[in-house]
């Protein structure tokens, strides 16, 4: 790839951040005052963090045996309402001890 098209490519994406961010400031100046419109905005940020983590959850270890072993641990944790960080530790631990202690499964 050569320098110019890389800085078309740079300055593409850039103006297109720009306008995701500034098309909504510029036409919406009043106050939105939907309920329906309002409970839908609130509920965005959760639902594209879950569909861009949990796909990545299956595919980010060595087989699928061990991403799901480690799934089930998350969902358990996060169920029983424990912390971010222990959920995490947890789900971890499970899969690199399933990836080590089950070798012939998780290959």
């Amino acid at each position: 790839m050569n320098t110019e098209k890389l800085i078309v490519y740079i300055l593409v994406m850039a103006g297109v951040t720009y306008l995701i961010r500034a098309l909504p400031i510029t036409l919406f100046r009043k106050k939105i005052k939907n309920r329906f419109l309002l409970s839908f905005l609130n509920y965005i940020p959760y639902a594209v963090l879950g569909a861009m983590t949990v796909p990545a959850v299956f595919y980010s270890t060595g087989s699928m045996v061990s991403a799901l072993a480690g799934f089930f641990v998350a969902v358990l944790l996060a169920y029983m309402e424990k912390g971010l960080l222990t959920v995490a530790i947890a789900a971890c631990m499970v899969v690199f001890i399933t990836e080590q202690l089950l070798p012939w499964i998780c290959t």
